[in-house]
This record gives structure tokens, sequence and C-alpha cells, in this order.
């Protein structure tokens, strides 16, 4: 096996295998259906890279299709969403699809299997159905429907069909094998009825067509080779062979559908029940909330389409489900922002430096470096002045040896700037550090060449020149969830883990090159971490979201549990 070979998933090791067995490599073709019944999420995204890496890979076509058959449920603001999220990851489809442009065609073949006896009426209700299913070890009971005659059948179909009857009064089923060891063989729903307007067709319909009745002839139609389904559907396998060894021509190509495990995300839940309760319940702001993780919500957070995908990549595809720590989704994003975020600096905490021999009314600008990571980032000028903002951590009346930044006697290295050293310090009348007055070497500007400028203290500090300092809200984010698996515990909600310090605001001062920003610039603001500019920021409040820290803070955090 070459080397090559063995990179391969194991879906990818199906498509080879297929090649070699004679099958056409230009009969290719893959696709994504969602329903449009909510917003993608990180879960969404391994399915969104595999069918369009495929595609790539194998220079195939790709279909976005809407699997849209439940109008009670489905909007277009999904569908748009959907497609706005899938054109951010950086893939184009093929074809945009609906299962909604062949419910004629699937309507067509449901009268013909009800003609050749395979699909009939059934007037019983959910209940008596779901209870004549039977169990698992126990086969279920035939439908004193099953029976019917096909003219019978075929004219409550044709009245199902033109609203002559109310939800629920009948079903059409597929008369299959109601002993089967796949309780989803027991003569499974294919229409029922729903008096509601859909999205795209409005009201022509009154019955609309079941997943499964949908899927396999929805690929079938489009000429999908490879059908790639997350594994909860791989017992449904049965019942999509089944509805195409009914309707497949000989001369056409048969879609083949194949499943791969989920890769469940630690600190989240993907639940689009469980994402609306959080959106109705006010936890979050809505679905592009920066705290969730859909992908409209990590975008308006500051990921990268990058991290995405190579976070996407890096956990593969497997046959067997599970848990993925976030903190892994978390590297990939500040790997990529490392290299790409311009550098900054802000203060998200300050405490006023005043430096007494530095002369007043005067300003210097100080040459700073955009992006060490690239050298074509260039550089750009920051204000210095007689009184700074550095922030409130930074600074020690008294300190042991290990602390490295100011404190009284000591000496740092403010950032592109000066050494700087701690003389005197003011409080309020609670005893909190109002100010800290220091003196500044004039002759250590970093980058002036002097010896002095070579000098050598352990601690560098980031500030802001107050008299230049623009202000901005600065939205402090941080994992929804306080527990790994929230969803996870038999005695306890998911919603009892919301992580309470999840969204933190302050009030920033920033340098002034960031007074033009634009909605979704990114930026590492030194020794805090990523940041980006949110879709509420305009010129006259500037906001910006903390994407992610500098280093992985949790780690830390669950060591000491």
């Amino acid at each position: 096996m070459s080397e090559e070979e063995r990179s391969l998933n194991f879906i990818e090791h199906i498509i080879e295998d297929d090649l070699r067995d004679g099958y056409e490599k230009e009969g290719l073709r893959f696709r994504f259906p969602p329903e449009p019944n909510g917003y993608l999420h990180i879960g969404h995204a391994s399915s969104i890279c595999l069918n369009f890496g495929l595609g790539l890979r194998y220079q195939a076509p790709v279909n976005l299709r809407f699997d849209d058959t439940n109008p009670a449920k489905e909007e277009k603001e999904y569908v748009e969403a959907i497609k706005a999220d899938v054109s951010w990851l950086g893939f184009e489809w093929d074809t945009e699809c609906y299962a909604s442009d062949y419910f004629g065609q699937l309507y067509d073949w449901a009268v013909e299997l009800i003609k050749q006896g395979k699909a009939y009426v059934d007037s019983q209700s959910s209940d008596q159905i779901a209870e004549q299913k039977g169990t698992p070890t126990e086969p279920g009971t035939e439908s004193p429907f099953r029976n019917r005659s096909v003219e019978e059948n075929l004219t409550l179909f044709e009245g199902m069909k033109n609203g002559e009857f109310e939800e629920g009064e009948h079903v059409l089923r597929a008369k299959i094998d109601m002993a089967s060891s796949n309780m989803l063989m027991r003569d499974p729903i294919m229409y029922r009825i729903l008096h509601k307007a859909h999205h795209r067709t409005n009201t022509d319909w009154c019955i609309y067509p079941m997943y499964d009745w949908t899927h396999g002839e929805s690929d079938y139609i489009e000429q999908v080779s490879h059908s790639l389904c997350t594994l909860e559907f791989l017992p449904h396998r049965e019942l999509y062979d089944w509805f195409l060894d009914q309707l497949v021509e000989s001369n056409k190509l048969r879609p083949k559908q194949r499943e791969f495990a989920r890769r469940n995300l630690s600190h989240t839940v993907v639940s689009k029940r469980k994402l609306l309760q959080l959106v109705e319940n006010g936890v979050v702001s809505g679905w592009d909330d920066p705290r969730m993780p859909t992908i409209s919500g990590l975008r308006r957070r500051g990921y990268t389409p990058e991290s995405i995908r190579n976070f996407a990549n890096t956990i593969g595809i497997a046959k067997r489900e599970n848990v993925v720590d976030v903190s892994l989704l978390e590297f990939h994003v500040r790997e990529h922002l490392n290299k790409i975020a311009p550098r900054v600096m802000a203060v998200l905490n300050p405490l006023k430096v005043v430096i007494t021999n530095y002369e007043e009314g005067k300003e210097e600008w100080l040459e700073a470096e955009n992006n060490p990571e690239d050298a074509s980032a260039g550089s750009r000028k920051v204000p210095f002045s007689r009184e700074l903002y550095i922030e409130q951590e930074d600074f020690r009346e008294e300190a042991n040896r290990k602390f490295f930044r100011l404190k009284l006697g000591g000496e740092v290295r403010l950032k592109n700037g000066y050494i700087i050293k701690a003389e005197n310090c003011t409080k309020d009348s609670e005893g909190n550090v109002i100010e800290v007055q220091c003196t500044y070497d004039p002759k250590s500007r970093s980058g002036s060449g002097t010896e002095e400028s070579l000098r050598k203290v352990k601690g560098t500090l980031h500030w802001v020149s107050i008299p230049h300092a623009i202000e901005a809200e600065v939205r402090i984010y941080d994992r929804l969830f306080s527990d790994a698996t929230p969803d996870g515990h038999k005695d306890q909600e998911f919603m009892d883990f919301v992580n309470p310090d999840s969204l933190k605001k302050v009030t920033g001062f920033l340098e002034p090159s960031l007074k033009d920003v634009k909605v979704g610039d990114r930026f590492q603001f030194q020794r805090l971490g990523y940041f980006n500019v949110d879709v509420d920021s305009t010129s006259e409040n500037l906001v910006f979201n903390r994407t992610v820290t500098l280093r992985d803070t949790w780690a830390k955090l669950e060591q000491k549990k």
C-alpha cells in the first residue's frame, strides 16, 4: 500500500475501491443535505468539509440540497444562513437543490408503489401505529388497513393530496415487513398530512414526504454517487436501499449510502432543539451569539474559515463517535490568527501611570512591528506621552522575585518604548492604587541603537497613551458551559451548566491605529488575546469580541479540580 493510500480515510478507501471495481470517476457526485430548520453548527462543519473536500479531491461536483420536507419548522431565513455559512467556509456548490423540487416526482413514484401493491393508506392514529409496530424483540402486527384495494388507496391518497382530510387522519405507508428485525422496515410512513405553508411551495401541497422516502430518491434524481450520512442513519440504509430497489432503472447509476461517526465537542451542545432553547430563554442574544457553536456564531466571534477547516481535517473521519476537546478547535484558531492578525496594544483594566521626568505636553510616535510572524505586514506608529495606561494586574507595591512586572523600585520595559521605574503610587480612600508615578530612561528607547536600549529587564508591558487612547466596548467571551459534557448528565439539565461568566463587558482603551477598523477585522491585543470587530460596532461606538485567549487557560482550571 502506498503512503498516499495509507493516509486516506475510510470513506476515501470506499470510493477508491469503487473506482478500481469499474466505477467511472466522471460519475462521482456528492451532496451536503442540511434541513433548513436552524443554523449550521460546528458539527456540520465536518460533513461540509468531508463532502466538499471529496469534491475537490476527485474534481467532482457537490450539490447543496436542502431537505425541506417539514414546513412547520423550516424557514427561508435558515436557507440563506446555510448558504452564507458554506460560502464563508470557502466552498462552492455545483447545483443548489431542494427536496421540494421533487415533490411532484416523489408523488408520482408513490402512486406507482400503490399500484404495485407496495404502499397503502393507513387510517390509524399515530399512537396506534406506534403500538402495533412491536418491539426490537417482538414482531409488529399488521394494520387493519394494510390490505385495502389499490383503487381505494389511490382515491384516499389523491384526497390527502387535495386537502380533503385533517392532519393525522391518514398517512401513506410502504408495505414491507412487519416482522423485520429492523423496525424501520416495519411499514414505514412515506407521507403525512400537513396543512401548513411551505417556504417555497406555499400551500400547493397538503402532504409532505418523510425523510426516508425523500433521501434516497433525491440522491437518485440528482445522480449522487456516494450519499454520506452520520452514524445514526446506519439502520436507515436498509430502507434507503429498499426504496431504490423499487425505482432504479438498470441503466442508471445507483447512489450508495455510507455512514461516518459524529465528532462531539466538549463544553458544547449542538442539538438544534437545545440551541433554540438557549435563544428563546435569552441565555444568548441569538443564533449568531459569539458563544454559540453555530458557524455564524464562530464567524462573529472572529474564527476564520481556515481554522475551522483545519480543525475538521485534524479530527478526521471515523467509524466510532467520540468527544473532541474544544481546546483543539481553539488551538487551530490561535495558530491561524497568530500568522495573520496584526499586533496592537489595548488596556482593558486600566491603571494610570505618570512619567514624572517626561516633559509635559510632549509626544513621540514610536515604531511598532505589525506582525513578527509576517515580514510583509510592515509597521505602524504608536504615540507615547507623559501619561499612560497599563493593566491593573501589571503593578504591585510589593512582590516576590517571580513577579516580573512593575513594582515599587522595580523596572520594566514598555513595549516598543522605554524602560520605566516605579517610584511611588497614589491610593484612593479604600486603599486601592489609582496612579503610579514612574521615571524613565530617555536613552533606553527600543530600536534606538544606544547601549541603554539594549539593556535587559525581565518584564515587558503593553500600554496606551492616555491623550491618544480611543475607548471601545470589549466583550470578553468564554465557554458557554462550565462542564465538558453539559447534556450528558442523567440527573441534571444542560442549562444547569451554563457558565455565568461566559460574557463580561468592559471599557477598553486602545491605541489610535484602531480608530477606523471595519466589522470583522481581527487583531491580537498584545498579551491579552485575539479580538475582532463585532457587527454591533459603529464609528462612534467600537465593539470588539474576544475570539480566544493567547493560551489555553481552561487547562489549568481543569487540573485544579
